[in-house]
């Protein structure tokens, strides 16, 4: 079809060429490039001979451009739409499809796309020409952020400057991070979840189990664990439309709900009542679930006022009785109202103390509100386990609301066709805690009678966004509706996507936006261009690409900046973008998907890009929080006080990221962490300890720009008489994918060589691959092909490298008589800490051994987590020469040190020298029942057992080591099921016990009692 247009007033013909691209299917076997056989084919009909002859100048560019003979590269999907010349006024207009947008534009590349043009189209030299896709010319399509000089910036895309309302929730033990995210609002979620499949009459992940996942759950282990503590250790308050808290408990308590069993509900006041009994307006009540279709607990109850003073007068606090001791995310909710105060002070009471919160009134009411994840004991314990608020606030006479608050994420309560989903909340679909959330169904998850849950779900996700919002941004439905009234500056849907490479490299990363909202306008409700969206998701992919290219791998795929019409990408009323990290179906991408590290690198880039889009679209500047800190240790001084030291990590990535203060954090016993004292240098001394108490200390790095991941816990605990000291030395720093398996045409993960080590907890670990061969083809979600999993553990949350073990440790250490101290393996690699200082030196190994890096970066190591490195196994001789005592425990002592594929003769000689160590086997048990042959270290009848399956509390060790005594040491343990050696000991020139399993893994505390001190007597004597 071809199209002619004059414009008025000039001799200007224009040509528009539609649907005549040929597309190629056909697999080029020649050497001829990659992504044509033949050229592109268009119809010249029509056309006059001046424009047919720049039309094939044009296409022979696209070609070379295509072909790689330039320094840039368009995709082969590259076609032209359209031309416009005026040969008297030698003006061009080059308009291409799409496709030209699907890369990353720079004032560099556009400067050679305009240069490789013209010197193809040297008979136009002097002419304007310039060259469009999306509707504009291809120079808007460079972000602001990307252009140097301010003066070239596109001001419409800019927000419009209003006045915004205080954070919804502040923080008061976190500082105002001006050059970091404080005062902005993040909506973001984790692709999909399990949903109601209305006409399989089942509840079902949208997506199928591969390597051992599913994308339902996949995005969650780098959204809730990482990504959303670094937004908000910004200071950013950031929004989920899905539960984040994985406990499976809940408790709501509620004024409505009598009797009171779940908790008790208080109000309290000094002098005049300053509760309004008749509060306008529904409040939430939990009435009779399951929900069903159109139910709403927010429009079920009622909810209490108070009439605001500077002075605290009056209080209510809602007590839970908690079903089990564990970590909390507390949630409250109120009735919003422009009477109301903007800083309702809230208290939550924990294990750890209390922490303090003012809560904006005036926004975000009638929904649940995060505060924070706390940990409560069992049962009902009012001055560690309860919520207060009370009616001080820097204005008198204002309205305080108040409502239900809810303990822990709990299970699904909506039901469908008569049955709930039978699952964790934080596995369902955002339909459901939408719903359960007071959400309005007609806005957002339910936009039109058909029962279609898949439907509503994506759909109601980017509307829910509008919500939070509200007018004149609001639900597309009613744009008008007041919504929450909170200023969304974000939005992200975090997915991975379906493809095979067939190849060794990674199918890569896609974003998806829109420069059209559902309406087809270029601009958001208040005049702002659409093009908003192009930046932030150049910004992400951007960041993502570059970070994992840096660090990981230099090849990994940057696909398409996609503009496109998906829902949650044209559905937003705010800057939004659709990510598609990687592809859950190809292997290639799930050997780094599964990785920890990875995941923990791909978080931070994409918080690095909203911090750097939202920084730059407000005009301020920027900094990146930093990295956690390490060379940590917690030692006695000379005077008896506790002295804790660190170092900075520096970021290669990130040069400014560097600490400009610490904060420490302090645990007493089995309480929680306090909320932490800021520290200006890199040491600090504890002096108010008491004896017989153990204290755990973690230590964050702080800047402009917020807060970083804190360090590993370290614990320290003095006895009441002179008790000798032992030093605990924490080795165990390995997180990592399950083992790699690689042959032709076979590939996957096998579990039963190795687990992995998750990085704290795995909430994605659907259960063990079953399908390893490359031909195996996808026919169902329940029959996916490659990759196929089972679904045996997507209930369960697996344990990992929880970063704590000295804690473990040092419990032992202390019942067994002696006090302690504890450092990072790095300390005293670096000779930061002595161990000649120390009778005794306990060496946590736990599964730490030596890992084929996934990291393809020339000069980076190619192996991480070694057991010993030459260092440390120079520093341990050099200790134990002098008369040291030594205990080490690990699944994977002798086998990394003897057996190991990066192990040499003199990680060998290391082994039988100076550990007296010999290997026997690699999978020495599967029961984990060990008992003593020695009745000088343990009673012969003496059995315990460690863990070898599943235990929600400490990682499974899948493959112990089997060892033997080596010059002059004697067998100590053996497992029961073989009778294979499970612990040697050595007492000569020096005394040590070695373990072929991870002490901490012993399941019974009593049993790590007892084997510490049948250890710690042994070395003593």
């Amino acid at each position: 079809m071809i199209s002619v247009h004059y414009s008025e007033g000039s001799r200007m013909l224009r040509f528009k060429i539609l649907g005549l691209a040929v597309v190629l299917v056909t697999v080029i076997l020649s050497c001829q490039p990659e992504w044509v056989k033949k050229a592109p084919k268009y119809d010249y009909s029509g056309m006059d001979k001046y424009t047919i002859e720049a039309h094939k100048e044009v296409e022979e560019f696209l070609y070379k451009a295509v072909t790689g003979q330039y320094t840039f590269r368009f995709p082969k999907t590259v076609r032209i739409d359209s031309l416009l010349l005026d040969r008297e006024a030698e003006y061009m207009e080059i308009h291409l499809n799409k496709s030209a947008s699907f890369i990353p534009l720079r004032e560099d590349n556009l400067r050679a796309i305009y240069a490789a043009l013209r010197e193809e189209m040297d008979d136009y030299e002097d002419w304007h020409i310039t060259i469009w896709s999306l509707g504009v010319p291809l120079r808007e399509l460079i972000p602001n952020y990307f252009r140097g000089d301010p003066s070239r910036y596109d001001r419409s895309r800019l927000p419009v400057k209003r006045e915004r309302p205080l954070p919804l929730v502040r923080r008061l033990d976190q500082p105002e991070f001006n050059s970091g995210l404080y005062g902005n609002n993040i909506a973001l979620w984790h692709s999909h979840g399990w949903y109601y499949n209305v006409n399989r009459k089942r509840w079902e992940w949208q997506r199928p189990r591969l390597f051992q996942t599913v994308e339902d759950l996949l995005p969650l282990s780098f959204v809730v664990p990482y990504l959303v503590p670094m937004l908000e250790n910004a200071g950013a308050n950031v929004f989920l439309p899905r539960e984040r808290d994985w406990q499976i408990h809940e408790v709501v308590v509620d004024n409505d709900s009598f009797p009171q069993e779940y908790g008790r509900y208080k109000e309290q006041w000094i002098g005049e009542d300053v509760f309004n009994t008749k509060a306008a307006g529904p409040g939430f009540a939990v009435g009779q679930p399951p929900y069903g279709r159109g139910d709403n607990p927010f429009l079920q109850g009622t909810f209490r006022a108070m009439r605001s003073d500077t002075l605290s007068g009056a209080a209510i606090e809602w007590i839970p009785n908690i079903p089990e001791e564990g970590r909390y995310a507390v949630y409250v909710s109120f009735y919003a109202d422009s009477n109301n105060v903007d800083d309702a002070h809230y208290t939550v009471y924990h294990q750890g103390g209390k922490s303090r919160f003012l809560v904006n009134q005036q926004i975000g009411g009638s929904t649940w509100v995060y505060l924070g994840t706390f940990l409560f004991k069992k049962g009902t314990h009012p001055d560690s386990g309860r919520v207060e608020l009370t009616n001080q606030s820097a204005k008198s006479g204002l309205q305080i609301t108040a409502d239900a608050v809810r303990f822990g994420g709990g299970m699904g309560n909506i039901q469908r066709d008569g049955y709930t989903s039978g699952r964790p909340r934080y596995h369902e679909g955002s339909k459901y805690y939408l719903q359960y959330a007071g959400f309005p169904d007609s806005l957002i998850f339910e936009l039109d009678d058909e029962e279609d849950d898949y439907k509503d779900d994506y759909r109601g996700r980017p509307e829910w966004v509008n919500y939070l919002v509200g007018a004149p941004f609001g639900p597309n439905k009613n744009r008008q509706a007041k919504g929450l009234g909170i200023p969304i500056d974000v939005s992200l849907a975090f997915h991975t996507d379906a493809g095979i490479a067939h190849t060794d490299t990674s199918i890569g990363t896609l974003v998806i936006y829109s420069i059209e909202d559902a309406e087809t306008l270029r601009v958001f409700p208040d005049g702002v261009s659409r093009l908003a969206n192009r930046d932030f998701a150049d910004i992400l992919q951007t960041q993502i690409v570059d970070d994992i290219r840096a660090a990981y791998d230099p090849e990994w795929t940057r696909r398409a900046l996609r503009e496109d019409q998906y829902s949650e990408a044209f559905r937003p009323n705010v800057p939004a973008a659709l990510l598609e990290l990687l592809s859950h179906q190809n292997f290639q991408d799930m050997k780094f998907a599964q990785d920890p590290g990875f995941r923990f690198l791909v978080a931070r880039a994409i918080y690095k890009s909203m911090l750097r889009f939202i920084a730059h679209r407000y005009d301020r500047n920027f900094t990146v929080q930093p990295l956690p800190v390490t060379h940590f240790s917690a030692v006695f001084d000379t005077s008896g006080d506790i002295r804790l030291s660190w170092q900075a990590q520096e970021d290669p990535l990130e040069p400014g990221a560097e600490p400009q203060a610490y904060k420490v954090y302090i645990q007493q016993n089995d309480n929680d962490f306090d909320t932490g004292r800021l520290v200006k240098g890199n040491t600090f001394v504890f002096r108010d300890w008491q004896p017989e108490v153990m204290y755990s200390f973690k230590v964050t790095a702080l800047n402009d720009g917020g807060e970083s991941f804190p360090s590993e816990v370290l614990s320290v605990c003095k006895k009441a008489d002179d008790a000798p000291v032992v030093c605990i030395v924490n080795a165990f720093d390995r997180v990592s994918a399950p083992q790699i398996v690689e042959t032709e045409g076979w590939h996957g993960f096998m579990n039963m060589l190795d687990n992995g080590v998750a990085d704290g907890y795995d909430v994605s670990f659907v259960g063990e691959q079953y399908a390893f061969s490359d031909s195996v083809l996808y026919k169902s979600n329940d029959f996916p092909g490659h990759g196929a999993s089972f679904a045996d553990y997507e209930t369960t949350i697996i344990p990992g490298n929880t970063h704590n073990f000295p804690l473990i440790h040092g419990w032992a250490i202390k019942e067994a008589g002696y006090s302690f101290v504890s450092c990072s393996d790095e300390a005293v690699e670096d000779s930061l800490i002595d161990l000649k200082d120390y009778h005794f030196v306990d060496l946590i190994l736990g599964e730490e051994k030596a890992t084929p890096s996934l990291r393809k970066i020339p000069g980076r190591e190619a192996v991480r987590f070694r057991a010993f490195s030459k260092t440390m196994q120079h520093r341990l001789t050099q200790y134990l020469s002098e008369g040291g005592n030594l205990f080490l425990s690990g699944a994977y002592i002798a086998t990394d040190l003897m057996q190991g594929t990066f192990s040499d003769e003199e990680d060998r000689m290391f082994a039988e020298n100076v550990l007296k160590v010999k290997w026997d086997a690699n999978y020495g048990s599967r029961k984990g029942y060990v008992f003593s042959v020695q009745d000088s270290f343990l009673a012969r009848n003496d059995i315990f057992r460690f863990n070898t399956g599943y235990d929600p509390n400490i990682y499974t060790v899948e493959a112990p080591d089997a060892i033997n005594p080596a010059n002059g040491a004697e067998m100590l343990l053996r497992y029961r099921e073989n009778r294979y050696g499970a612990g040697i000991g050595y007492r000569g020139a020096y005394g040590l016990v070695l373990l072929g399993f991870p002490f901490e893994t012993v399941l019974k505390e009593a049993d790590r009692v007892k084997l510490m001190k049948a250890v710690l007597n042994y070395l003593k004597n």
